[in-house]
C-alpha cells in the first residue's frame, strides 16, 4: 500500500503544468495532412490505364469471391493493360528466362537438382554470378557493366552500327527512363514536349507531374494511324504562338494504343524535323518485337540516325515487359543515348545514382532478352517453340478481333500490325451521349463502364489516351485467350447497348 501510494503521488505519474500546457498547445496547433497541403500539381496527374475502370474492376474481382455475388459474369478480364502474364491472360513465361533467374536467385539449385537445368542455362547463370555476385547487393548505378556490354552488342547487331556500354542505362522498365528525361527537359512551366494523340498516358501524366506542357499532334486514323510530319509542324506552330518552348518529340513505334508501325521514309522525315527545330527525339520502342504483319519489319531510330549521319540527340527506350518476354513485374529495361555529350551523360548518371541502382533481377531479365539461347544450344529448341507460339497467338487474336469488331454496327477498327492492342472507334447515338452527360462521364467512359458492368471486361476509354474532338474509342489488349468467348461478350454487349440507346 505504501508503494502504491508512493506511485500515485510520484511526479512521474503527474506531468507538470508546463508539460500539460505544451502538450495542449502542440495538439491545438497541429494541422491534419490534407491534399491541399501537398504539391498541387500532382492533383492534375491522370493515368487512365489504372484509373476508374481498373479500380471498379478490382471491386468486382473481390465481389466474385462471394458465392452470392449477383454479378452477370463469373470472371473479370483485365484487358486494360498490356500485362501478358497476369492471371486470366496467362501468357506463359519463357522457360530460359525463368531458369536463368532461378539459378541466379539460388545458385545452389544447380548442384541440388543435377540434370534438371540445361547446360547452357547453368553456364549462363554461372557467368552472371561471376560478374554480379549476389543479386541481393547493389549493382553499378548505371547497371551491371557486363549486361550493358551485352545490350550494346544486341543494338549493334540489330542496327549495323556500333553501340557503347557507356551510353546504356539499365532501368526498372522503360517508364523510369521516360520520367527521367521529361524531368531533365522541362526547364520551366513554358517547356513543352510533342506527344502523339492518341498517346500512352505515361507522357501526359509525367508532364503534369513536372509542370511541363503537352504539345499534342494528331495521328491519322484513316491511314492506319500514320504519323504525319505536317501534323507535327502544325502543332509546333500553334505551341509557339501560345508561348510554349518545344523541347522534344515523342514517337511510340510500334504505337500504343494504335499498334501502328512507322515506315523508314516517315522516320527520316521526323529526324529531319527534329534537326530543323532542335528537338530531342524520344523513341519509345518497347514493342519492337511485337510485329504481327510479316510483310512489315521494325527499324530503329538509332539505325536511321546513324545512316543519315544526323546529329539529332536521341534517347531510345526498351523493356522486358513487352515482346514475348512479358516480364512486367520483373521491372527491367534500358535506354540508350545517341548524340548526347559527356556533360549531359554525367548529369544523367548523377540523377540515376540517387536511386542507387535498378533491380538486379530486372537487369538479369534484360540480359536474357538481349542474349537468348544460341542456335544448337540445349535451350534453343524450346525457346524457339515458345516464342513462335506467342507470336502466332498474338497475330491470330489481333486479326480475329479486328475483323469481328469491324462487323459491328457503328464500330470501326484499324487492324494493328504491331504492339498488343486494338483501338476501335465507336459511333454513339444522341441518346447515349445524353445518358453519358447525365452520369457526368465522357461518352466512351460511359460505354466502357457499361461493358464492365455487363461482361466483366475492363478496357480503357479513348478519352484517357486523347482523340479528335467528337470521336470516341476504347483500347483493349489482344492478349486474352479464348478469343471466341472474349469477342462474343464484346459483341453481345454492343448489341444490347445499341438496342437500348439506338444507333447514331
Amino acid at each position: 500500500m505504501v508503494l502504491l501510494a508512493s506511485l500515485r503521488s510520484s511526479p512521474l505519474r503527474q506531468p507538470s503544468r508546463a508539460a500539460r500546457l505544451a502538450f495542449s498547445t502542440s495538439s491545438t496547433l497541429m494541422q491534419p495532412l490534407t491534399v491541399d497541403s501537398l504539391n498541387s500539381q500532382l492533383q492534375t496527374v491522370q493515368y487512365a490505364v489504372r484509373g476508374e475502370l481498373a479500380i471498379k474492376a478490382e471491386t468486382y474481382r473481390d465481389q466474385l469471391r462471394s458465392e452470392n455475388h449477383n454479378l452477370p459474369f463469373d470472371k473479370v478480364i483485365s484487358s486494360n493493360i498490356g500485362n501478358p502474364q497476369q492471371k486470366g491472360l496467362d501468357q506463359p513465361p519463357i522457360t530460359f528466362t525463368r531458369q536463368v533467374a532461378a539459378l541466379t536467385e539460388w545458385p545452389a539449385l544447380a548442384d541440388l537438382a543435377p540434370g534438371v537445368f540445361p547446360a547452357d542455362v547453368v553456364a549462363r547463370a554461372k557467368e552472371l554470378q561471376d560478374e554480379i555476385g549476389s543479386i541481393g547487393a547493389y549493382s553499378h548505378s548505371q547497371g551491371v557493366p557486363f549486361i550493358r556490354k551485352n545490350v550494346a552488342k544486341f543494338i549493334a547487331d540489330r542496327d549495323g552500327h556500333p553501340s557503347s556500354p557507356d551510353d546504356i542505362f539499365l532501368t526498372a522498365g522503360a517508364s523510369p527512363g521516360v520520367s527521367l528525361w521529361i524531368n531533365l527537359l522541362i526547364t520551366n512551366p513554358e517547356s513543352g514536349i510533342l506527344i502523339p494523340i492518341p498517346q500512352y498516358p505515361l507522357y501526359t501524366a509525367t508532364l503534369a507531374q513536372h509542370h511541363g506542357r503537352a504539345i499534342p499532334y494528331l495521328l491519322d486514323e484513316s491511314s492506319g494511324w500514320s504519323t504525319s510530319p505536317e501534323s507535327i509542324e502544325t502543332a509546333l506552330a500553334k505551341a509557339k504562338e501560345e508561348g510554349t518552348t518545344p523541347k522534344a518529340l515523342v514517337i511510340i513505334n510500334p504505337g500504343n494504343p494504335t499498334g501502328a508501325l512507322l515506315t523508314a521514309p516517315t522516320m527520316t522525315s521526323l529526324i529531319r524535323l527534329c534537326e530543323k527545330h532542335s528537338l530531342v527525339l524520344l523513341a519509345d520502342e518497347v514493342y519492337q518485337n511485337n510485329i504481327h504483319d510479316k510483310s512489315q519489319s521494325f527499324v530503329s531510330f538509332k539505325k536511321l540516325v546513324r545512316d543519315l549521319k544526323s546529329e539529332v540527340p536521341l534517347v531510345s527506350f526498351h523493356s522486358i515487359s513487352k515482346g514475348v518476354s512479358g516480364e512486367c513485374g520483373r521491372r527491367g529495361g534500358y535506354f540508350e543515348l545517341v548524340n548526347v555529350g559527356e556533360e549531359v551523360r554525367a548529369l544523367v548518371y548523377k540523377l540515376v545514382s540517387v536511386g542507387l541502382c535498378p533491380p538486379v533481377s530486372g537487369q538479369i531479365g534484360v540480359d536474357s532478352m538481349v542474349r537468348p539461347p544460341k542456335e544448337n544450344s540445349a535451350s534453343y529448341a524450346l525457346w524457339k517453340s515458345e516464342t513462335d507460339a506467342i507470336h502466332t497467338a498474338l497475330a491470330s487474336r489481333t486479326k480475329i478481333m479486328a475483323q469481328r469488331l469491324n462487323a459491328l454496327p457503328g464500330v470501326s477498327c484499324v487492324e494493328s500490325p504491331g504492339a498488343l492492342y486494338l483501338f476501335p472507334k465507336i459511333t454513339l447515338s444522341a441518346k447515349a451521349l445524353e445518358a453519358a452527360k447525365g452520369e457526368g462521364k465522357e461518352p466512351d467512359a460511359f460505354y466502357a463502364l457499361g461493358m464492365l458492368d455487363e461482361t466483366g471486361i475492363c478496357v480503357v476509354p479513348g478519352s484517357g489516351f486523347g482523340q479528335k474532338e467528337g470521336e470516341w474509342h476504347y483500347r483493349l489488349t489482344c492478349l486474352c485467350p479464348g478469343v471466341e468467348e472474349y469477342v462474343g461478350k464484346l459483341e453481345r454487349f454492343h448489341a444490347k447497348f445499341v438496342q437500348k440507346y439506338g444507333s447514331a
